[in-house]
This record gives structure tokens, C-alpha cells and sequence, in this order.
């Protein structure tokens, strides 16, 4: 598979992985049926989405990329949706995450 695919694959995991995290809160701990399905189901394309990008991309590459932007959208979801609004710490936390996958993608190497 063509890098290219594997990025398409990665945006696509990062995607329903935000969109899966949101369905779990929205589920009220699964009680809910519709929401809880969703949760499930996206999070099965997710997994799907993130094997197939790293067929393509470097393992380490794909997973923190996938994990870090899946933390900082989910955080992003709940302050628009439920208007939590983390604190300075988790400002600072989110901001070194974000740090952290910029630095992976450019100056990570791998051999």
C-alpha cells in the first residue's frame, strides 16, 4: 500500500476514534441503545482504519499520531458539546501532546 493510502486510512481512524470517544460519553455508560451501538461500530472502523495505515506508515508513527490527535479532538468535543473547559494543567497537557506528535512526525526518524 501507498503511504498516501496510509495517511487516508490514519485521518479516517482519527476521525471515528474522536467520533467514537464522543458516542461513549454521550451513551450515559452504555445504557443508552443508539449511542452505544455507534460507540461500538465507529470504534471497530477505527481499529480497522488504524491496522490498515499501519501497513503502510511506521507503526510508531501511525499510533501516536493517531492517539495524540484523537486525545486533543476529544478534549476539543468537550468543551464545544459539554463545556468543559480544562484548566491550565490540561491546557498545557494538550498543548505538549500536540507538541509531541508535530516532533514524531518531523524530526522522528525511522530506520
Amino acid at each position: 500500500m501507498k503511504p498516501l493510502f496510509g495517511y487516508l486510512f490514519l485521518a479516517i481512524g482519527i476521525s471515528f476514534g474522536i467520533a467514537s470517544n464522543s458516542f461513549a460519553k454521550i451513551s450515559d455508560g452504555f445504557t443508552k441503545l443508539t449511542p452505544s451501538i455507534l460507540c461500538i461500530l465507529f470504534m471497530c472502523i477505527t481499529m480497522f482504519s488504524i491496522a490498515k495505515a499501519m501497513s503502510a506508515l511506521p507503526v510508531g508513527f501511525a499510533y501516536s499520531t493517531y492517539s495524540g490527535l484523537t486525545v486533543t479532538g476529544v478534549v476539543l468535543f468537550a468543551v464545544l458539546k459539554f463545556n468543559q473547559i480544562p484548566n491550565i494543567y490540561g491546557v498545557i497537557g494538550i498543548i505538549l501532546i500536540i507538541i509531541g506528535v508535530v516532533m514524531v512526525n518531523y524530526l522522528g526518524s525511522v530506520k
